[in-house]
Order: C-alpha cells, then structure tokens, then sequence
C-alpha cells in the first residue's frame, strides 16, 4: 500500500509520563487503569460506568474546571512540562527562539504591569472608532480589526479550493458573534431568554469597566446583541454547515462585491493585506445579503457600539483584573460552570501556545521525544491501514467501481506524526516583555497575514492547524491527511510498555477515527487529492446516506443533559461525522489487533482477555466528568458526543464488544439494529 508516512523523530520518549520536570507536579498517567473499573456494574448493561465508574466517583472536577476527563488530565500534564520550558527559558534564555517565548510568558505572568496599563491597550482602537463617521469608515476600521488579528462582523482566511486543492483560495464567510453559537440569540426557552439578559448584563458591566456611564453602557449593552442578532438570524447553522455542497459558492470577486455592496469589499480587500486576487469563496451568501440590508439601514453608531464590544470582549483576557474576572464570571462561570478561573501561569501556558505554539512546540519536542516506539508505531499505522482496505474489501453494499476509488483516497492519505518538517518562522513578532496585550495582539496580526499570504499559490500541504504539545488529531479532507501531534501520543493512549491490546484500544482507535473521517459523510464528498467531487456511483451513495441515517437517529436519541433547566439531547446530525468515526475507528484498531494476534493463544492480564483489554483501553480513555452548563453548551455547539455516548454508542454497534463481554441480546449494550456505516 502506498502511503506517505512522515514520522519525524519517534515517539515520546517512554519516560515522559515520569518525572521529567523540577515542579513535582507532573504525575505519571497510566495506559490502563485497573482502579477506574467499577465491578458492580455489569459491562453489558452499560460499559462506559463499567469501565471508568470509578475513576468518576474519584475525579471530581476541579474547581478551575468545567470538564475533568484523562484527555483533561493528560493535557494538564502537557501544561506542566511547558511550563517547565517557560519558566526556564524566561530566566536564562539560549536562542532567539527561548527569548521569544520566554518574554512572551513573562509578560502574561506580569500582572503588576499588566494593571498599572489599564484599558492603555485598547485605546488606539477605541480612539478609532470613535472617530468613525460614515459606513465607509466603517468597513475601514473592521479592515483594519482583521489585519490586528481582531475578528468581527465576517470572517476572511484562506483554504485550499473546493474543486482545486492543489491552490489556495481566498474566503469570506460569516462570522462576528460573541456567544458560542447562532442559537443562543435565537432559541425562545427559557435556558436561552435567561443566558441572553445575562449577557446583557455581562456587556453592560464590561462597558462600564471601559469608562462608560452605567446608562450609556445598559443602553450600548441592548444594542450590541441586537446587532449580534442580526448576524446571528443571516448565520447558517452548524449542522447545514456540515455539508460542504452549502460552503462551495465560487465567486469572482466582482460578484461578492456586487452581492453585498454595502460592505465595500473592493476597499476591503486592497486594506486587508492580502496578495490581490480576482476569484474567492462565499461561505453563505445568504448572511452577506441580510447583513448588507442592516448595514444600510442600523445608525452607524449601532455598528460603532457592537466594534467597541468585540475589542472589549477580545481584549478582555489581556487586560486589568476587572477584565478578567467579568469575561471568567460569565464565559467561565455561567456558561461552562467552572468555579474558579484557572490559575495565572496556566492561561499564561495556553496563551503561549496559542499565540506562538510553534516555537514553543519546537522547545517541547526537543525536550519530550526520543526514537523510542518509533518501529512499533510505524507499524500500527500500517496495520490499521491495512484493516481500512480489508473492511472495504468486505462490504457487500458498495460496488467495485466506488471500491476502487475508495482504495484509491485511502492509499493516498498522508500520516502526520509528532511535528512538521518545517518550524514555523516566528522572527517578524515583536514580543515585548512589558506588553502583554501588545504581544498577543501582534502575535494574532502576524497569523492572519501569515494565512492571507497563502492566497492564489500552491496549497502548503506541509502546515500544520495543531500545535505540538496538543492533546488532540485530526483529518484535513482537503489535505487528505491524518495529523497526530506529540502531545496525545502518550499514555493513556500510547505507552510502549503496555500491550498491543491497550494501546490498539487507545492511540489505534484514534488512529482509526481519523482514517474513517476521510470516508464520513463529510469526507466522503473529497476525491483523493482533497477535491470536493462526487465519485460514488449513486447507488452506493444512497446506501451509505441510509446507514449514516442510521447512526445520526441512533445518537439523536441519547441525553446530553437533564437538569432543572429541561433535558437536552444530541443533535445526531452535528455529531454523525464523529460517531461514524468514533464507530469506524474502533472497527479498525480491533481488526487489526485480531490480525496481529492471529491464532495466537494470549493470556489474560490483570484477569482480562487481550480482547476485553482492547475495549476498556477505549472506554477509558472517555472517562470524564462534566457540569451541566458545560454539557448544555456542548450538545449545541460541539461535533463530538460526550465521552458516556461515544464509549457505549459505539460499543452497542459492536459485535466483537459483545462477544468479548460475553453479553446477551436484549441487554442494552446490544442494539437490536445496530448501526455501522464503515
């Protein structure tokens, strides 16, 4: 099979889960863990308790926390060592690169500068739009909110074309919001009525932190979710936008500036940065029409109010305390249930990442990876790849001729591991140690020119979304690419001391998830080299909608969360192309462990068959815990089904689960008419 493999130095060196920093806060995280098994439950009856019931009765959330789960856990041990690297290269900087990341962090752990600066950072953009006149300045300051990294009112970015992914294009697409989704400005319950007047009163309160009246700030406080309403009525939902046929409205540019004339995109693009071009992609068309119409007709000042929140609101995190404990008490607080803030130096870790994850990922890689497990994994990956053709090969309801096509893209995805080949060129940041906000801001301007360049040239199939020291992998379609940074191969998903069984259950599964993202119901609709084109015959076609129908009802059905509010269920629609993968990939890694194992007597470990071993690994890996608010806001906003849901909705499809388990029809864990798509 050929297939590109990019694996850059190994795997993490096998004692990274030990203790490799001077904090003595790194604990080291088990593959398996035997403790987290709650042997009162029977696994048949529901698997994920069974598996992690008593790792939840012993990890509460943290306070500082809105969800505690071993992903959680393993990218709060990630933290930790970064902060190690932080910590020192800000006191004895090496390189250019330990400089530039030292001062960064520093300057966030700066609270006593970053007080005495007050609201001094957003004052040259306030001053701006202060000085607004007419509509066409208008458009002018958000050109200019953009190139500073600040988003609002629509989004500008680039990505590979549709119909050609081999070049990248420019896009513009809706955007502007501040809460986590359309929904919240539009939804009539009651949870929804309340979260609105509450955030009202959140922008209300940041308004007056910014030196406004109490009067003038209650009154700009209605007036920026009524903009913020406008935007979010013209929005396409999430779970249309899942399908790529709504985003692929390939236009000249003469033609968006003729569908929406009031957002003067001739003057915005030649403002904006970007190289010049002539053709671009309007994400929904429908929002550039329905906003044109209320930036004709809302006062300008309306539109000058909403551009003072979001500099607030994206300010915020940087600025004074005062700040920071509004944006925490309703973000942090009311919207996820966290109780407290985290503490300083890990928001000051995360902001590092974010802001110059590639330079910092280059000093964790070079702290954390070793050539140990490099063959091992190579070969799971494989062998992985391999089940994908075989399970192909096996489906009775796909033709030859789509089979081809799809030996065709499997054979042809690239597997990223550990890091890119090429580092990221920090050099042309300014990072002042005294500057905070100023670092962030310009750190956030150097991205967004970074990607606009990338406009009208060859698609970079070398750069990475994820940084390094990310928990966390994912599938480009238009890449045609598996990604799985340093961060996440480790324990609890990969440990070269353990069993093939675990780690198959953990990383393999993973593995599997991502490989069956290029053939969900959204990577299916990309040809092997990343082109949106339909190459099922449309017989095939019409029996994988059938199956994935399936699956979308089968989730639809579970409860997200039930609480004093209502109950709340998923939206299986928004979460099929993660259920297929989550199903998918578990399929795979299991096919691929029996065909490692062949008919190879293995004994049992820990009093479990390499068989049931494999199935906790999985379920393991999803124990979590979870407040209400969090799980409400997740059940509209994320793809991904909460960890009970993808453990036993993938587990009930499983023929292999229940005869590893031993378990008998009409039990829960065995659904009557299982769902199986790949």
């Amino acid at each position: 099979m050929r297939v590109r493999l990019l694996l850059l130095s190994g795997l993490l060196c096998a004692t990274l889960c030990s203790a490799q920093t001077s904090s003595g806060n790194i604990k080291e995280i088990p593959g398996f863990d035997l403790t987290a098994i709650d042997k009162t439950i029977d696994p048949c009856v529901d698997f994920y308790q069974y598996a992690c019931g008593n790792w939840m009765k012993t990890n509460a959330i943290p306070a500082d926390k809105s969800r505690w789960g071993r992903f959680d856990q393993l990218q709060e041990h990630n933290f930790y060592v970064m902060r190690d690297i932080l910590e020192n290269v800000q006191a004895k900087p090496k390189s250019p690169i330990e400089k530039k990341v030292g001062d960064f962090y520093a300057s966030c752990m700066d609270e006593a500068t970053i007080e005495k600066a007050g609201t001094t950072p957003i004052e040259p953009q306030m001053k701006r739009i202060a000085e607004i006149k007419d509509r066409q300045q208008l458009m002018e300051q958000v050109s200019a909110m953009h190139r500073d990294g600040l988003p609002a009112l629509f989004a500008f970015y680039s990505q590979p074309d549709m119909h050609d992914a081999n070049k990248t294009i420019a896009y513009i697409d809706q955007g502007g919001l501040s809460l986590p989704d359309r929904d919240y400005y539009i939804k009539d319950d009651a949870k929804s009525v309340e979260t609105r007047e509450k955030y009202v009163q959140h922008v209300q309160k940041m308004f007056e932190l910014a030196g406004d009246s109490p009067d003038a700030a209650a009154q700009e406080a209605k007036t920026v979710l009524a903009v913020e309403t406008v935007l979010a009525k013209a929005s396409m939902d999430r779970t249309e936008r899942r399908d790529p046929k709504n985003r692929d409205h390939l236009m000249k540019t003469t033609e968006a500036e003729t569908l929406a004339p009031n957002f003067d995109l001739t003057q915005y693009f030649a403002q904006s940065g970007a190289p010049k071009f002539d053709t671009l992609n309007v994400g929904n068309p429908e929002f550039f029409k329905q906003v044109n119409e209320q930036l004709g007709s809302l006062p300008v000042d309306d539109w000058k109010t909403y551009l003072r929140w979001r500099t607030i609101n994206l300010y915020a995190p940087g600025l004074s305390k005062a700040f920071v404990d509004e944006d925490f008490l309703f973000n942090g607080k009311y919207l996820s249930g966290q109780q407290e803030n985290e503490p300083r130096w890990e928001r000051c870790v995360r902001a590092t990442n974010q802001s110059l994850g590639m330079a910092l990922g280059q000093l964790y890689v070079d702290k954390t990876f070793g050539p140990e497990g490099k063959q091992r994994t190579l070969k799971m990956v494989e062998a992985i790849e391999n089940a994908m053709h075989q399970d192909i090969q096996q489906l009775d309801w796909m033709s030859d001729t789509t089979k081809q096509q799809a030996y065709k893209k499997l054979n042809s995805i690239v597997n990223n591991i550990g890091y890119p080949d090429k580092w990221r060129d920090y050099g042309s940041v300014v990072v002042n140690r005294n500057d905070y906000a100023g670092n962030f801001q310009r750190a956030a301007a150097f991205e967004n020119h970074r990607t606009l360049q990338k406009i009208d040239k060859p698609t970079d199939r070398k750069d990475w979304n994820m940084t390094p020291p990310t928990v966390n992998a994912y599938y480009r379609p238009p890449m045609n690419d598996i990604n799985f940074p340093a961060g996440i191969l480790q324990p609890p998903f990969y440990s070269k001391g353990m069993d093939d069984a675990v780690n198959y259950g953990g990383i393999g599964v993973v593995i599997g998830h991502e490989l069956t993202h290029g053939f969900d119901d959204q990577g299916r609709k990309y040809d092997a080299e990343g082109n949106f084109r339909d190459w099922w015959t449309a017989q095939d076609g019409k029996e994988f909608e059938q199956r994935a129908t399936c699956t979308a009802d089968e989730y639809s059905s579970f409860v997200a969360v039930k609480d004093d509010k209502g109950e709340v269920k998923l939206n299986g629609r928004l979460t099929l192309g993660e259920n297929t993968a989550d199903n998918g990939g578990l399929k795979l890694a299991y096919m691929a462990l029996m065909n490692i194992m062949g008919n190879t007597p293995v004994k049992e470990i820990d009093g479990y068959t390499p068989q049931q071993r494999f199935f906790l690994a999985f379920g393991q890996v999803w124990c979590q815990n979870v407040t209400d608010q969090e799980a409400r806001k997740r059940a509209l906003t994320d793809p991904h089904s909460p960890g009970r849901w993808r453990v036993n909705g993938a587990v009930q499809n499983s023929a292999a689960f229940q005869q590893a388990f031993g378990c008998k029809a009409g039990q829960p864990m065995v659904r009557e008419n299982a769902c199986r798509v790949w």
